[in-house]
């Protein structure tokens, strides 16, 4: 039976169906910065290059695919890099230093971050905190674990099949971590776009009353998104250790901001319920784009950041002049 609240709460998942015009923005974006750079510098369109910002927006750009379902749901998760340091080092300490299968050690790190996932929603469904408060408070505890868990030191010397996802596919410029990013948000943007879970992200994230007047169990939906998220972080753990090498307690330290830089710069609205996590793989791109580029023209690495924040708050500007006016 179609009520009034039923149809407000999954207005918002009809947005889901626009997938080609929200992300038409921010791929025009990207073409014009490729094309701008590849006049810049002979080498910014060779194979070789391309290779070298796919990996090195694969770990962002998983970690942006959580990031993505949180702000749907008009949320933040500022834990998101410390909590992938902490389940690299996880994975990298049992594995390399205690004998454990290098499997029950993924599983273990993995396991690790969706347990901080798990935390994050609990707080914020069933106490009612807000997430900017409560993931600002992961952010140092797993800051804190890592770095008296690894006493502040590397973990090198791992096993071969750690670092598997970092080899490139049949000996071509591509690795399979590129392809696993790739799958996952394939998957992301099935579920997303084509299940009644998807649906009830956008409707909780667009309106949560309305939607639990709906009879959509928000709670259940909001804990199931930061579990799902703190599993990817997990997942990005594992593409940065088997990028580096190494387990690195000091990783992290930035991928936060760089996934709500690329999730922003994507099209996905802060105020929730609106965006694509197509977009976000695109914004991901945009971020990396623009620092290969730069750093091709020799900019010094302090305007790089400068230039990214330029784009952030254009784009949340963006956003927000949108929302007024559809308001």
């Amino acid at each position: 039976m179609s009520t009034p609240a039923f149809r407000s709460a999954l207005a918002a998942s009809n947005q889901a169906r626009r997938l080609t015009l929200g992300a038409a923005g921010p791929l025009l974006a990207l073409l014009l910065a490729c094309a701008f750079f590849a006049t810049r510098s002979d080498r910014f369109l060779t194979g070789e290059n391309f290779s070298l910002v796919l990996q090195q927006v694969m770990v962002v750009g998983v970690i942006a695919i959580g990031q993505t379902l949180v702000i749907l749901t008009a949320g933040v998760d500022l834990s998101c890099g410390m909590v992938m340091a902490l389940g690299g080092i996880v994975v990298t300490k049992l594995a390399a230093e205690s004998g454990v299968p290098v499997p029950l050690a993924i599983a273990a790190g993995v396991g690790v971050t969706t347990g901080f996932g798990l935390v994050n929603g609990a707080l914020v469904t069933r106490i009612g905190l807000p997430p900017f408060i409560v993931t600002l408070g992961t952010l140092n505890v797993a800051f804190a674990i890592t770095q008296l868990y690894s006493q502040a030191q590397s973990v090198s010397e791992l096993p071969e099949s750690l670092t598997a996802l970092g080899t490139p596919i049949f000996g071509g410029g591509v690795v399979w971590g590129v392809l696993l990013m790739l799958a996952l948000y394939g998957v992301a943007w099935y579920s997303l776009r084509h299940t009644a879970w998807g649906r009830h992200v956008y409707a909780v994230g667009n309106a949560p009353d309305a939607a639990r007047l709906a009879g959509i169990r928000t709670s259940r939906v909001l804990l199931s998104v930061y579990v799902i998220a703190g599993a990817l972080y997990g997942v990005a753990a594992l593409l940065s250790v088997a990028r580096t090498g190494v387990g690195d307690p000091n990783a992290g330290q930035t991928e936060n901001l760089d996934a709500i830089t690329a999730v922003v710069l994507g099209g996905t609205s802060l105020f929730g319920g609106r965006g694509s996590v197509l977009g976000s793989l695109i914004g991901a791109l945009i971020v990396g784009v623009f620092r290969n580029g730069l750093t091709l023209m020799g900019v010094s690495s302090v305007y790089q950041v400068l230039i990214t924040g330029i784009l952030v708050i254009l784009a949340v500007t963006t956003d927000q002049l949108s929302q007024r006016r559809t308001a």
